[in-house]
């Protein structure tokens, strides 16, 4: 059990690789609180995994709604070990993605940092995109949001290092999750992807819960300020 006495804050949990990263912390020891807008979703995911997990609503847009859920996860296991800042959105206007994609995650940085710092330390996890390392036409919003996910990473990695909390962030290539069903449903865009990607698919969500689990153990104790590529190759051109 390789996070047996940890708990996990799970923004975003409810679906795609928010719910692939609960079921992996789940699946080796963690307990955890899902963080999720769609409460039916949310609820879900927290009825299957069961007594070790909670469900609270949050909109990560509302810096409230973040504190709160942090400490609802407190109070109902005592601890802070790990925060996943998952929660995002796609092809909204600029406020909105800002909002959700950037300042969430700000304030889960800010929020989770300083309550794990005064208990000695943890492990925050940011999910950026391979569009915060490189661009791509017409996703303006989306594009500046992530690259701001991948500065929060190196920026809080650098200022809460000497106080036990790493802070790294996961950018995905293209994932199987619903935030990808439009493009899968063109088979001319599909392919598209698939031939620039080498190693010739999609990945999967649970490929991305693997790394994060990576990131949230002790095996990854010497690893802060990094984003880890999951794209199969993409960015590699």
């Amino acid at each position: 059990m390789r996070l047996k006495d940890k708990v996990a804050l799970i923004t975003g949990g409810g679906s795609g690789i928010g719910r692939a990263i609960a079921r992996e912390f789940a699946g080796e020891g963690a307990k955890l609180l899902i963080a999720e807008l769609d409460e039916s979703s949310g609820q879900a995911v927290a009825d299957e995994i069961g007594e070790a997990a909670r469900f609270q609503r949050c909109d990560t847009s509302q810096e409230s709604d973040v504190e709160a859920a942090i400490a609802a996860t407190i109070d109902a296991f005592g601890q802070l070990d790990i925060m996943v800042n998952n929660a995002g959105v796609a092809r909204q206007d600029w406020d909105t993605t800002l909002a959700v994609n950037l300042s969430g995650v700000y304030y889960g940085c800010k929020h989770a940092a300083e309550r794990m710092a005064a208990h000695g330390g943890g492990s925050i996890i940011n999910l950026s995109s391979i569009l915060g390392l490189v661009g791509i036409g017409g996703e303006d919003p989306y594009v500046a949001a992530k690259h701001g996910v991948v500065g929060l990473t190196r920026n809080f990695a650098i200022a809460f290092g000497g106080r036990g909390v790493r802070v790294n962030c996961i950018n995905p290539g293209w994932i199987e999750t619903p935030m990808t069903d439009p493009i899968r449903e063109s088979e001319s865009i599909q392919q598209q992807v698939v031939t620039q990607t080498p190693l010739g698919r999609f990945g999967t969500p649970e490929e991305v819960a693997k790394v994060a689990l990576f990131l949230a153990s002790d095996e990854s104790s010497f690893v802060t300020g990094a984003p880890l590529i999951v794209d199969g190759g993409w960015t590699a051109h």
